[in-house]
């Protein structure tokens, strides 16, 4: 046991053959019920003889990228499962077809890591064509994104005031579109 000479119970020593420290909290293996100090506590730190005894197995097919279940198999076995699933009408090489960006030119496979959803058309398109500008998004406010094409923080602000129409601020008469200047102008209300 361990402990101290307050609290004797309180307590255990690593049983890692090189360890042995003495830890308030230890860790219990669940698999060779073992107690381990925070150090030695995964399997792979302490050598766990029983580590893949609750362990499921998969193996992916190559050719259509099945997932076969392949727990206590030997390996003739393995193998065999294999063959068998290759030989089968089920083995179907088409269904490993990843969708791809739906942007001319663009070769890009979609996964989960690497795609995203617009949030005005709700296209799935890859990362670099994620904003309604790169991909020509439908639904995408075409009078604002034209404006803010060069994606300066200004322009942005300054195509949704335009959009606005000095709606709010006619109410007020304090905010007026200067019609001398030959650029776009706005001042604010």
């Amino acid at each position: 046991m361990g402990g101290t000479e307050a609290f004797p119970d309180l307590g255990q020593h690593c049983q890692h053959s090189d360890c042995h420290q003495l830890d308030f909290l230890p860790f219990s293996c669940n698999r060779c019920q073992k107690v381990f100090c925070a150090e030695h506590r995964t399997y792979r730190s302490h050598d766990c003889p029983k580590s893949d005894d609750k362990s499921r197995k998969v193996i992916v097919c190559e050719i259509c990228s099945k997932s076969m279940e392949i727990t206590g198999l030997s390996c003739e076995q393995e193998t065999a499962m294999k063959e068998k699933h290759a030989n089968s009408k089920e083995c179907d090489p088409s269904k490993k077809k990843k969708p791809r960006c739906p942007v001319k030119r663009c070769r890009e496979n979609l996964t989960f890591s690497n795609a995203t959803v617009c949030r005005c058309c709700n296209t799935k398109v890859c990362l670099k064509h994620r904003l309604p500008a790169d991909h020509e998004c439908i639904r995408g406010n075409s009078s604002i994104v034209t404006l803010s094409g060069n994606g300066g923080l200004g322009n942005k602000f300054l195509a949704a005031l335009v959009a606005r129409n000095g709606k709010d601020c006619a109410k007020n008469n304090r905010g007026q579109v200067s019609p001398t200047s030959s650029s776009q102008s706005v001042k604010a209300c």
